[in-house]
């Protein structure tokens, strides 16, 4: 990008920086949405029986974890949700950020091409993790 724009890459990675936003966030869900469903189930037990002495403050200390309350399947779909949702997010960030930045459209998408290949590669090999944990396991 600063090959292709002559400015400073120091100058440039401050204005684009914000734009990982989005693709960190669909990672982080992607990554404990099964974490956050299954597990959460725990914090209604837990909180009637804090310290493990066997009180049940709020009735619901005999509460258990639904292991069947979303299937493999829907997990899945929502990582992969995630995932792209989260890299079209900072695609479209980013060529708003271009827009404003460089003097011309043009010049913005070519500023810009070798980003749109990385995080085109970054999804596909995300995917085919996905998919390939999917395969193995079912």
């Amino acid at each position: 990008m600063a090959r292709a724009t002559g400015r400073p890459i120091a100058e440039l990675s401050g204005q684009f920086i914000h734009t990982l936003v989005p693709i960190a966030f669909g990672y982080m869900l992607a990554h404990y949405f099964s974490l956050l469903v299954l597990q959460g189930q725990a914090v209604g037990y837990l909180i009637s029986d804090p310290l493990g002495h066997g009180s049940n403050l709020f009735g619901t200390a005999e509460w258990l974890v639904n292991y069947n309350l979303i299937s493999f399947a829907a997990i899945w779909y929502v990582q992969i949700l995630a995932i792209v949702g989260g890299h079209v997010g900072g695609i479209v960030l980013s060529h708003e950020r271009g827009l404003d930045t460089f003097s011309s459209a043009r010049q913005s998408i070519r500023a810009q091409e070798w980003m749109l290949f990385v995080m085109v590669a970054f999804t596909c090999l995300a995917l085919w993790i996905l998919s390939a944990v999917t395969t193995a396991t079912g």
